[in-house]
């Protein structure tokens, strides 16, 4: 990854009119934010964790596509033997993003001079003249890649630590009984902290007074175990008009949920029968990919208890996605991109939060990111050590050098 602290700790402001009045100060950086909402809202996620960043069926043979971690850009592709690769989006010649090139056979092509790269990242060819010359040997960083839950899984930080980073377990969709799940996503003009935020906090029910996904919340737990914040609510779970009739409420005890904000994702559960997952990528300090997983344990066909047939529970799902569970989403999507207007326009103003499960999340966040920047200034450090202690061999071994020259001159 990039230098995040020297990103964090540069100023920043809005241009002023242009009558030559002085720039209006915006939101402070992490490093310089004086409040925990402030910080919050400019932290990053660590890293050196799983993110999906697209849906596998998305990537075809022979495709390219960009993926953006924390302004982080990744070249994504499919070879023509359906394995997929990423590497660092850029072309080692001038520096073209190689997601505007395309893909031949098992190698991405820049879109400028038609330079070749394999999936580890290696110049593999130069088609134009060399001038006599060798082509130079570049290589381009790479990102372990997994695909599971239909989503294509990037490790952005250190790759030694990928295989011994766990992913989210979600046993429900694997094996020969496994339920049904057709992934969703969005991508808001919100900070990812104004998401999480969103979906483990029941007091909007508000805004969801046309489809009613909840009402009646009320806060029975909030705790916070290592890195994970649980909560749980005693609410009225899927009282919507249509979705409510496809609920089997003789199986499944619909009047309490529980969620947890497991950094960096968010998953809730309902009488083991109704789950989802929330998985954030950060694109930048405004801008969010948000990918949802719902599944569930069975649906009934409405005013019966005879369950929805599992062959029929795709289409299903790909219906209620598009009907219900989209629009029903849209209305936070308009809510967090107000809010993160409402942040950039008005972030000195007083703290006004009354959730402590809300401050929860948002405590969480921050000491995440700032052990993340902690280790970062650890490493630069020891890389700064060792390039000096190289550096005072090298001139040790020369002023060794020139010692013995003198010597024998001397003789």
């Amino acid at each position: 990854m990039g230098d995040h602290q020297s990103r964090e700790s540069q100023s920043r402001t809005r241009r002023g009119p242009s009558d030559g009045t002085d720039p209006k100060p915006v939101a402070p950086g992490f490093l310089e934010a004086t409040n925990r909402r402030q910080k919050v809202r400019a932290a990053g996620l660590d890293p050196n964790h799983w993110y999906p960043v697209e849906h596998d069926g998305a990537i075809a043979k022979g495709q390219v596509v960009e993926v953006v971690f924390w302004r982080e850009s990744v070249a994504v592709f499919r070879d023509d033997e359906g394995r997929l690769h990423a590497v660092e989006n850029r072309c080692a010649h001038r520096q073209l993003k190689l997601s505007k090139g395309m893909v031949q056979k098992d190698k991405l092509v820049c879109a400028y001079h038609g330079w070749q790269f394999n999936g580890c990242g290696e110049l593999a060819a130069v088609p134009h003249e060399t001038f006599g010359k060798k082509a130079p040997a570049c290589k381009l960083e790479t990102y372990p890649l997994r695909v599971r839950y239909g989503l294509v899984w990037l490790f952005f930080g250190d790759a030694s630590r990928a295989d011994a980073t766990p992913m989210p377990e979600i046993p429900e969709l694997e094996g020969p009984k496994a339920w049904e799940c057709v992934p969703v996503d969005f991508v808001w003009n919100a900070h990812h902290s104004m998401i999480i935020d969103n979906v483990s906090d029941f007091t909007h029910e508000f805004l969801h007074r046309k489809y009613k996904p909840f009402t009646d919340a009320r806060l029975t737990r909030l705790e916070t175990v290592g890195d994970a914040v649980h909560v749980e609510y005693d609410t009225k779970v899927g009282g919507g008009k249509i979705s409510g009739l496809f609920v089997d409420r003789a199986r499944i005890d619909t009047n309490s949920m529980k969620l947890c904000y497991e950094y960096p994702y968010q998953w809730s559960n309902t009488d083991e029968k109704i789950k989802h997952w929330c998985f954030v990528l950060p694109i930048d300090e405004r801008t969010t990919r948000t990918f949802f997983l719902f599944y569930f344990d069975s649906f009934v066909v409405p005013f019966t208890r005879v369950k929805i047939p599992r062959r029929m529970m795709r289409p299903f799902l790909r219906l209620s996605n598009r009907l219900l569970v989209q629009p029903l989403l849209s209305e936070d999507g308009v809510a967090v991109e107000a809010e993160q207007e409402g942040y950039e326009a008005h972030w000195d103003a007083p703290v006004a939060e009354m959730n402590p499960a809300v401050n929860a999340f948002q405590a969480l966040t921050v000491r995440k990111w700032d052990e993340h920047l902690a280790r970062e200034r650890s490493r630069r450090e020891e890389k700064e050590r060792a390039r000096l202690l190289r550096k005072q061999r090298l001139e040790q071994a020369d002023a060794d050098a020139r010692a013995a020259d003198a010597a024998v001159g001397g003789e």
